[in-house]
């Protein structure tokens, strides 16, 4: 993941079709049989389908080009050119395909099934034996394949997760992470450890819950500061928010705050997400009077925990999935 690309630019063209063929029956007995001119095969098409085990788009970072082939010519007999082989662009769950000129979404790619033709290729003209006529029995000509089509695409990710892990940098939430799941994301006690977002899968009995960590949200990270802007677009599809409020910090109250303000700058559907807050560092001097005061402020549904001491994970665990019970259709 050390080459995590959640957006990138590509180009893509659709094959040509192969062209009609002039042919004409050459046959023993038959000097001037009629004409016999294939059909050109169509054009292949630009294809693109979910790989699951992607989790990048790092490799269409490297190859900035994608062709079909094209069709192949007719021939005699009426022969029929071979369809050119489709391009085939693999891209991970929750990628979106936008029009590099208008950024109007194309496709988003949600269902690991998806599959979605961006371009069709150039169809196959069409061979003499198609214009003969009582009039025109020896057509000397054929019909061209048609060209193929260009676009310029915009490819960005958005991961799908049921829960998004969000907080102030440092606040705990990629330990957080790899005690609920079986994540193993960088930790260390300095701002931004996570440049990346990370995933991981909370078990609890027979359900299975993909949660997220982002790079921390700071004070405008909305429009640009620090790391939140460029990953505030994966936990848009997030069912659930936790906020993770450092209970170790003087300014905890006003985390929340923070936090709220940046997800309603960025987008009015991420600030009416349905949101739990989490108290983390419980185990640190002055946290527990802390989190008496972040209730008073904010309601008495906030949980404490500690990810070292693991007191509260396993309450939380259980009211995360209650809380994300209301939000689906599980």
């Amino acid at each position: 993941m050390n080459s995590f690309v959640d957006e990138t630019y590509i180009t893509v063209l659709s094959g040509r079709g192969g062209d009609g063929a002039v042919s004409f029956r050459r046959e023993k007995y038959i000097p001037r049989g009629g004409p016999d001119g294939g059909d050109g095969g169509d054009g292949g098409n630009v294809v693109f389908l979910v790989k699951k085990n992607l989790k990048t788009l790092y490799h269409l970072k490297l190859k900035k080009v994608f062709k079909a082939e094209n069709g192949k010519p007719g021939g005699k007999k009426k022969m029929h050119g071979r369809n050119g082989r489709d391009v085939e662009i693999y891209v991970p769950p929750g990628t979106v395909v936008r029009d590099a000129t208008s950024n109007r979404i194309l496709h988003e790619f949600v269902s690991p099934e998806d599959r979605w033709i961006c371009l069709h290729g150039g169809r196959g003209g069409r061979g003499n034996v198609h214009f003969a006529n009582p009039v025109r029995q020896a057509p000397k000509f054929a019909e061209p394949g048609r060209e193929g089509k260009e676009k310029r695409l915009k490819v960005e990710l958005k991961l799908i997760a049921d829960i998004g892990i969000v907080g102030l940098p440092n606040a705990g939430k990629s330990t957080l992470l790899s005690v609920l799941t079986n994540a193993e994301p960088e930790i260390a006690s300095y701002p931004f450890t996570t440049k990346i977002p990370n995933l991981g899968v909370m078990k609890v009995d027979d359900t299975s819950v993909i949660l997220a960590d982002i790079p921390g949200i700071i004070e405008g990270a909305s429009s640009g500061t620090g790391l939140g802007l460029r990953f505030l677009k994966h936990i848009e599809r997030t069912h659930l928010l936790l906020f993770l409020i450092d209970l170790s910090r003087e300014d905890f109250l006003e985390q929340t705050r923070i936090i709220e303000n940046e997800l309603k700058t960025y987008s009015a559907a991420l600030a009416n997400k349905g949101r739990k807050i989490v108290g983390s560092k419980i185990d640190m001097p002055e946290a527990r009077e802390r989190l008496e005061k972040l209730r008073a402020e904010y309601g008495k549904e906030i949980f404490g925990i500690s990810a070292v001491t693991h007191e509260g994970m396993e309450m939380l665990k259980i009211n995360i999935l209650k809380d994300l019970y209301q939000f689906t259709d599980r």
